[in-house]
């Protein structure tokens, strides 16, 4: 480094393996001060490749040049370090509801409907009581009935809600509350990982947001078969079992056919 009464000026030396390059240059003193001309020497020595020997010249520039480089690691951990918000992920604090979900939808109810109510009565009297779905297909805390809602996810707005919404561990297994046929097994909107069974009669029923899926479809179900484990997958805030219930691929309430749930859901052993 040179000086003279207006300007510093610095020899930059980068050397490859058939020449060396030297380039001076002068710095005035009025912007010459500690941190612009450690700022100025780290822009050099990535812009010029000069070597870090070549530059560090001077124990005040040296410690310059090691200032300089400690903030750039700093900003470098700070920026790496830093997470990214899952915008699927609802915020932190939200005014949402635990283990709930579902499609969103404009569907309409069929329950209270004088002609509904007795098509389903007179499915209950005269089909094969193996064929209807009366029995849970997974117990737990019913964290939403059927009809309509808040919004799970936020805010004040109002939805239909197609089916119960009944909470769970991953996991949890899943089984076939009735006969019937499997007819969809895959990945579905809001739903998530989805089943599907028909039971004949015009009734179907639904299983939604599974972590896994262990039927298959135009697979043949018995009452108790395992068919899938409880997860949290599509539009969902946690993990549990969406049931729903249709009827002529309408949704109905799925307490139209199920028994009360025990009481006591501590005393089930999963």
């Amino acid at each position: 480094m040179q000086k003279n009464d207006k300007s510093y000026a610095f020899l930059l030396s980068h050397s490859s393996k058939s020449r060396i390059y030297i380039k001076r240059i002068a710095i005035s003193k009025r912007y010459a001060h500690f941190g612009s001309v450690s700022v100025f020497l780290f822009l050099c020595c990535t812009v010029l490749g000069a070597g870090i020997g070549s530059l560090i010249e001077t124990p005040v520039l040296a410690e310059a040049f090691a200032r300089t480089s400690l903030l750039t690691r700093v900003a470098a951990e700070t920026v790496v370090r830093t997470p990214k918000p899952d915008p699927a992920e609802p915020a932190a604090g939200g005014d949402y509801a635990l283990n709930s979900g579902g499609p969103a939808n404009n569907e309409q109810p069929l329950s209270g409907d004088p002609e509904i109510d007795s098509e389903v009565l007179a499915i209950r009297n005269n089909a094969d009581p193996d064929f209807l779905p009366t029995m849970w297909a997974h117990l737990g805390k019913i964290n939403n009935e059927f009809g309509f809602r808040r919004n799970p996810f936020g805010g004040r707005a109002y939805e239909f809600h197609p089916g119960m919404d009944i909470d769970g561990e991953r996991g949890d297994v899943i089984v076939a509350p009735a006969n019937g046929t499997v007819i969809s097994a895959g990945y579905k909107g809001g739903y998530g990982n989805l089943v599907e069974i028909d039971h004949g009669n015009g009734l179907t029923t639904r299983y939604g947001h599974m972590s896994k899926i262990e039927a298959e479809v135009g697979q043949t179900i018995t009452r108790g078969t395992t068919i899938g484990q409880v997860g949290s997958t599509g539009r969902s805030t946690g993990p549990h079992l969406h049931f729903e219930v249709r009827l002529n691929d309408k949704p109905i309430n799925p307490r139209l056919f199920l028994p009360a749930e025990p009481v006591d859901l501590n005393a089930i052993e999963r």
